[in-house]
């Protein structure tokens, strides 16, 4: 038995959870099954709520916050949280989320961005979420105009984002039209200068597989082809159902990875690989732990605050 600690580890992630019901139900089978380690819900989108109510009744599920700022999908659509005006440059003409990256980061104000992502965090609490980290749908809230509210709300709720060591090591970075690599390391500069935990890779779904082409080589070729260090999986694991309604073109390549990773043999090779599965929680943990102990003894407790204390204070204050 080798007992060596493997040199690669991975996130073996669903992004997108709360879409739809066959988001959730596979993101908890799959967890269930030990072959998803994490997720990241999108909280203004039609199926929170499900996922929501699963997470709160089971505390060891890994899910985050997929922050959203876009609604790309042709007519099954989702709004902002905060209602902006038009003004705020959030939303399109009947009040949706823009359906592309270029257009929130040509037209949205960063503090309407900030507000929004704030209400999304706060949401995931108030519904009962142990919250393990924040990422970005379609990359939106990491493109540089927001990377800065993006690194500021991880650290106020001190909670790790997903960021990579380049841009070309960020494989969604096709939402990422005519940013630079300049502008890229602006963030990464400062989120590692934070203390935050940089990801060497994020690879994603294989988007452009045909659906003539066999599932299980080409996931099986990118996880061979993961080198050393921390690599962030971009996966979006769907059971059949109302997908097809959704995306009819391509639904076909969800529900396509859903069943792979839920196949015994496919199961069986992945934990047979000189890899390391981890979830988000321990590296939750590791940052919290960098913060009290940067901020020093005196000052941590209050410094560092819960953000789940702080979510359920402010949801009291609400109510009276």
């Amino acid at each position: 038995m080798n007992t060596a600690a493997p040199r690669r580890r991975i996130v073996l992630h669903e992004d997108d959870v709360g879409m739809c019901h066959g988001a959730n139900s596979a993101f908890l089978e799959l967890t269930a099954l030990g072959v998803c380690s994490s997720g990241a819900v999108m909280v203004p989108c039609p199926w929170f709520l499900e996922m929501a109510e699963a997470a709160a009744a089971d505390p060891a599920i890994d899910l985050g916050v997929h922050l959203t700022l876009n609604s790309e999908k042709q007519h099954y659509k989702w709004r902002p949280l905060t209602s902006p005006s038009r003004a705020a440059g959030l939303t399109d003409e009947l009040g949706y989320f823009w359906p592309d990256v270029a257009t929130t980061r040509r037209k949205a104000a960063p503090q309407a961005v900030e507000t929004e992502l704030r209400a999304q965090i706060d949401a995931a609490y108030r519904a009962g979420i142990d919250v393990t980290h924040l990422d970005a749908h379609m990359g939106a809230a990491l493109s540089p105009e927001f990377c800065d509210i993006y690194i500021r709300l991880g650290l106020e709720y001190r909670l790790p984002i997903l960021l990579t060591k380049s841009l070309s090591a960020y494989s969604p970075n096709d939402n990422l039209v005519g940013v630079t690599e300049q502008a890229f390391q602006t963030g990464v500069a400062q989120a590692r200068a934070e203390g935050f935990v940089i990801f060497d890779a994020a690879i994603q779904t294989t988007w452009s597989r045909p659906r003539s082409r066999p599932v299980e080589p080409a996931y099986k070729a990118l996880v061979e082809g993961v080198r050393d260090g921390l690599t962030f999986f971009c996966l979006h694991f769907n059971a059949p159902g109302e997908l097809e309604l959704i995306e009819p073109r391509s639904a076909y390549i969800r529900t396509e990875e859903y069943e792979l990773f839920r196949d015994q043999g496919f199961r069986d090779w992945l934990r047979a690989q000189d890899i390391d599965i981890i979830g988000m929680r321990p590296l939750r943990e590791e940052l919290r732990a960098a913060l009290a102990k940067s901020t020093g003894p005196g000052n941590a407790a209050d410094a560092h605050q819960s953000a789940s204390a702080k979510a359920r204070k402010a949801a009291a204050r609400s109510a009276t």
